[in-house]
């Protein structure tokens, strides 16, 4: 049985303490949810079954059930809306649910500590982050939605643009190239509609496009007046294929302005072969080309094997960042990371930073560069151009307020930057 996505603004609260559930209930309600208490967990399910709820608020301890069997039954239903956890028994037992549920592939939302305000909970729901969901196999890949080659063919594909946001200036230094499709008939398609699994040779001729279309992008950019360093993902299987060295190189601007191009690798990838990829990479640097390792923390690689990559960057993994401010061992992981990457002369980004106070947290641990919603959604070129223009110079110290709808400004590379 699959629960499919709410269709209206529905939540459930189960929690076995009648006083506590009833003021979350008038919580939810205040803010124009159809709220419903429960405390028994199997009349919760039952109730979910012929009426999916948006969020469920679930306390820790249950009486006869906890936290970490509701979870269980709700990956088991395919359960889709989002899920926030309320506990008297600490952060650190939240942070521990939380890790179980991504795992299980539920939306997660910041937990609560008990007691809360009745503020904290209304600032979660009514304006509410990118829910994290577990990274590794729990989440089964979306079917495409169009073929990949006729969109190819009947040119449909597009490039929209993530600024990426220096922390000691709080300017605009670079920006994430992000594949859409535009549909005829369905719109605007992301790229889960749009990619195959990985390894499927569709790859190269998409890789091809991304590249042109990236650099057709970029003088566009600069003859505006932000000229920023555009960074592509292209699989590790497409880079070290025969050729395609030289095709890049063909493709670069030769254009004073050009400040180079990154190109972002996957970390399970990049240690399959890391010479292959470590000679690869190093020959790209001739051309002012620098690799980017994605997603780090994904794979759990070993440091010292990827430390042996000349990568400029590594970006952190979006289920690290998220709740690192709260949650000690993501806390630590990323300090680990951002440490590593500085002693052997990478610069960190940290991805999908959605909160304030994660925010707060990587500048606190270094972290070089972010992306993410709490700044700026993707965007399409034009739009991207009068963003940038008008970024405010104090956008890191508003930080709870996103300045990305029509607005922004951009920087030149500083001492250390991502140029070569």
């Amino acid at each position: 049985m699959h629960l499919q996505g709410p269709v209206q603004r529905i939540a459930y609260v189960l929690d076995d303490d009648p006083k506590v559930r009833a003021s979350v209930l008038i919580i939810l309600n205040s803010i124009g949810y159809d709220a419903l208490g429960f405390s028994d967990t199997a009349l919760m399910l039952a109730k979910l079954e012929v009426s999916p709820c948006e969020v469920i608020v679930l306390d820790l301890t249950l009486g006869q059930s906890d936290a970490v069997e509701v979870i269980q039954r709700l990956a088991e239903v395919e359960y889709d809306g989002k899920v926030l956890l309320i506990s008297g028994h600490g952060q650190e037992m939240l942070n521990e649910i939380q890790r179980i549920g991504e795992r299980h592939g539920l939306a997660m939302l910041p937990s609560l500590p008990k007691p809360f305000r009745a503020g904290d909970l209304k600032s979660l729901l009514i304006t509410p982050p990118q829910a994290v969901k577990a990274t590794a196999t729990a989440q089964q890949p979306e079917r495409n939605v169009i073929d990949l080659e006729e969109a190819i063919r009947a040119d449909w594909l597009e490039l929209w643009y993530q600024p990426k946001i220096d922390l000691r200036s709080s300017l605009v230094s670079g920006a994430e190239a992000l594949l859409r499709a535009r549909h005829p008939k369905l719109g605007i398609v992301p790229p889960s509609g749009i990619l195959p699994p990985a390894g499927d040779p569709i790859y190269h001729p998409l890789s091809k496009f991304v590249i042109r279309r990236a650099m057709t992008d970029w003088l566009q950019f600069a003859d505006a007046g932000v000229p920023v360093k555009i960074s592509v993902n292209i699989p590790v299987s497409v880079i070290t294929a025969d050729g395609f060295v030289n095709f890049l190189r063909l493709q670069l601007p030769s254009d004073q302005r050009f400040p180079g191009l990154i190109i972002e690798v996957t970390e399970d990838e990049a240690v399959k072969d890391p010479t292959l990829v470590h000679d690869i990479s190093t020959q790209l640097k001739l051309y002012n080309v620098w690799m980017s390792i994605d997603d780090f923390g994904q794979a759990h690689s070993s440091f010292s094997r990827l430390i042996e990559l000349p990568c400029v960057e590594l970006k952190l993994d979006r289920s690290y960042v998220s709740s690192c401010s709260s949650d000690p061992l993501k806390h630590a992981l990323c300090q680990t990371v951002i440490d590593l990457a500085h002693r052997v002369g990478s610069r960190v980004c940290a991805e999908g930073v959605e909160q304030p106070e994660d925010l707060r947290s990587v500048i606190e641990m270094g972290c070089d560069t972010v992306q993410g919603y709490i700044f700026a959604k993707p965007m399409q070129p034009d739009v991207f151009i009068e963003c940038v223009k008008a970024w405010p110079s104090d956008s890191v110290q508003r930080l709870a307020q996103p300045v990305c709808e029509t607005q922004l400004r951009v920087i030149d590379p500083a001492p250390h930057s991502l140029s070569a």
